[in-house]
């Protein structure tokens, strides 16, 4: 008689993972970037002529350096961020993390514990929704439009929660081509933010994974670097979207007394030093030309994924084209839900993330999808976004072109 090893685990787990059945012909899911962009390469090259340097010291943790992370690695973040987004920042200030989701993680240990509040936005990545809830943490959504966050509605939130006596820990952000509507927050609204945040006393954590790829290049200066020197703004950013997502090195960049309590926190013994190595080679010679051509094929990729979403579901469709980054948000007619359409998509062989998970209002989600044109060619985006109209349509009977 076999042994049932399933009795045995604790009770609250989420549902178990699905066995990998192969990738659909028409996958819009997810933060997939453009193969044809990565700088396999260029990488290639980082990777033999870095391990002829620093080879031995594979044999410590950390490559015998600080729990930090690489250090030219940290240099090179502190000089990106200085020229890409006037960011003046100290390698001191840069913890290198196991992507950016090691980030969120090590920012929700420092600052929270059950029954806390956050603000996010009300729409948002969906990795911090479940984040933030599997840690019992009551989150506030605050509205959105084409600049970002909504300071009136803020002001609001941060009113009311005050007068309850239940201040939010902090305000997430995703600022700088926002997952998922790919807007840009204006420099008034990120002043006007820090105003806010500034007089109720709130902490801002502000997740920039995505900035590196704002079509215009166009990129305003970080939070952080608005706050000046304040300490009241703690910085993640990643490699994932700008290089690779396979590449799971991220970053946080914060005042010394946040850093160097995160490194309590950070219990893996170090992120993985090859990433970092070769990322560190890589970048201090390429990264500026490689975002260049990367954001250029992002940018073709968008055109073909809103052209199509035009063509295919015509006013029967909302969005907003994003200014950077790798999807799309669309917003379908009332009543329509999003999530009844996964199972008939599937079947077509197309793949979208429904909006109820990246939506702190699951109502607000319903009638929305997330699509990411990161990945597949501008063909295959034409070819599932008609097929995914065509779901759309027999599904719901709306009258598409």
């Amino acid at each position: 008689m076999s042994f049932d090893i399933a009795a045995t685990f604790r009770p609250g787990l989420p549902a178990p993972g699905a066995k990998w059945s192969g990738n659909l012909p028409y996958s819009f899911l997810g933060g997939h970037n453009d193969g044809a962009s990565v700088p396999f390469g260029g990488l290639t090259e980082a990777a033999s002529a870095i391990m002829m340097r620093e080879g031995p010291n594979l044999a410590t943790y950390n490559l015998g350096g600080s729990p930090q992370g690489y250090l030219p690695l940290r240099e090179f973040v502190a000089a990106s961020l200085a020229t890409r987004a006037s960011t003046p920042t100290d390698p001191d200030e840069v913890l290198i993390t196991s992507g950016s989701l090691q980030a969120l993680d090590l920012v929700y240990s420092l600052f929270l514990q059950r029954g806390d509040v956050v603000i996010v936005e009300e729409a948002t990545y969906g990795g911090t929704l479940s984040g933030l809830a599997a840690r019992g943490v009551e989150v506030r959504g605050v509205a959105l439009d084409e600049d970002g966050i909504r300071p009136d509605h803020l002001e609001v939130l941060l009113d009311e929660l005050a007068l309850a006596g239940t201040p939010p820990k902090f305000i997430y952000t995703i600022p700088t081509v926002q997952n998922p509507t790919g807007s840009v927050m204006s420099v008034e609204r990120r002043l006007a933010l820090l105003e806010l945040a500034r007089h109720h006393g709130v902490a801002i954590f502000e997740d920039d994974c995505y900035a590196d790829l704002v079509f215009d290049g166009n990129r305003p200066p970080t939070l952080r670097a608005l706050d000046d020197g304040g300490g009241q703004v703690v910085y993640c950013g990643s490699f994932s979207k700008s290089i690779a997502p396979s590449l799971r090195v991220g970053y946080v960049v914060a005042d010394w007394p946040v850093v160097g309590q995160m490194l309590s926190l950070k219990t893996d013994a170090g992120t993985g030093a090859l990433e970092q190595l070769v990322l560190a080679e890589y970048s201090a010679a390429h990264f500026d030309d490689h975002v260049a051509t990367l954001t250029s094929a992002l940018s073709a990729k968008s055109q073909a994924m809103c052209s199509a979403v035009r063509e295919s579901f015509g006013e029967a469709a909302e969005f907003t084209e994003p200014r950077g980054g790798i999807f799309v948000w669309v917003a379908l007619p009332d009543g329509v839900d999003t999530a009844t359409l996964v199972a008939p998509a599937l079947e077509k062989g197309v793949e979208f993330n429904p909006g109820a998970g990246w939506s702190v209002d699951p109502a607000y989600g319903s009638r929305r999808m997330r699509l990411c044109f990161g990945h597949p060619s501008e063909d295959t985006i034409r070819e599932g976004v008609g097929l995914l109209a065509e779901v759309v349509a027999a599904e719901t009977g709306l009258q598409l072109p």
